[in-house]
Order: C-alpha cells, then sequence, then structure tokens
C-alpha cells in the first residue's frame, strides 16, 4: 500500500450514561446532526458510519445497548485531529464526562486502510480488541501512540 493511496480509519465507543431518550442526554441528541454536518464538511473527511437517520446512534455493534460507536475514515491523521480537537467538535468533546462514563478499556482506535476502502464495523471491532490486547502497534493504534501509513 503507497502512502498517498493510505486513508486512516477511526472507531470511537462511549457507553452512555442515560438513555438517548433521557433529558439529560438532549443536548448531546440535539448536537449530533450539527457535528455530523460539520465532519462531512471538513477537509479530509471521507466517509462515516450512519443509518439512515444520519448518524450511527441507532447502530448496536455491540451487546451492550448504551453502548454507542462512531466509524470514520480520514484522508490523513492531521484531518483528523484538526476536527476533533481544533474544530467545534471540541466543544462536544469537552462535555462527553455528562453524557459518557469513563472505560477500563481503549474506546479509540485508529488504523490506515486502502482509499477507497470502508471498513466494516466488524473489522473496526477487531481492531479495537487488537489495541486492547497488543497495545498500539501499525495494525491499530491511538492519536498518543501512532503509526505512519504503510508503504508498498
Amino acid at each position: 500500500m503507497n502512502t498517498q493511496h493510505s486513508h486512516l480509519a477511526q472507531l470511537n465507543i462511549a457507553r452512555m450514561r442515560f438513555a438517548l431518550d433521557d433529558p439529560r442526554m438532549a443536548d448531546f441528541v440535539d448536537g449530533l446532526a450539527r457535528i455530523n454536518a460539520l465532519a462531512d464538511a471538513t477537509p479530509g473527511f471521507v466517509w462515516r458510519l450512519q443509518s439512515e437517520s444520519g448518524n450511527a446512534t441507532d447502530i448496536q455493534a455491540f451487546d451492550d445497548p448504551y453502548l454507542l460507536v462512531n466509524m470514520s475514515v480520514w484522508e490523513s491523521s492531521d484531518a483528523l485531529r484538526a476536527y476533533v480537537y481544533r474544530s467545534k467538535h471540541a466543544d462536544f468533546l469537552r462535555r462527553r464526562k455528562e453524557w459518557f462514563v469513563a472505560m477500563e478499556t481503549p474506546m479509540q482506535v485508529l488504523w490506515w486502510v486502502a482509499a477507497g476502502h470502508m471498513p466494516t464495523v466488524s473489522q473496526a471491532k477487531e481492531r479495537l480488541e487488537h489495541l486492547t490486547i497488543h497495545g498500539p502497534t501499525p495494525q491499530a493504534f491511538t492519536f498518543r501512540a501512532a503509526f505512519p501509513p504503510p508503504c508498498l
């Protein structure tokens, strides 16, 4: 895989404190469309997991119905980092403790994919499990322990 033909995939999971229809989740739920539209318009954005609802809150990837998934693909780690930490998304991220409980296992995993490949939830769960068991490797890593795109 040539580096200019690699994109960065990411999965993050979060366990909700309350059901989505609980009034304490209203700011989160009400902000989803705005935050997703921001991602869609961010330079370097390629794709995000969504159902017909326009977001992924109704995609149940785990047995726990309170566990939400978010998955996307970006042209580079810089593009994803800019969206996550330097856009209005950061304001949303700062409030995560209001809506989600802390988890003891990794909540996010990053990995390189061939440009044009849209990962499945199953593939993403495998990467998260790999990170949980082995720590950061070129197959599954974090922003703090990142690996460069693979070369041919």
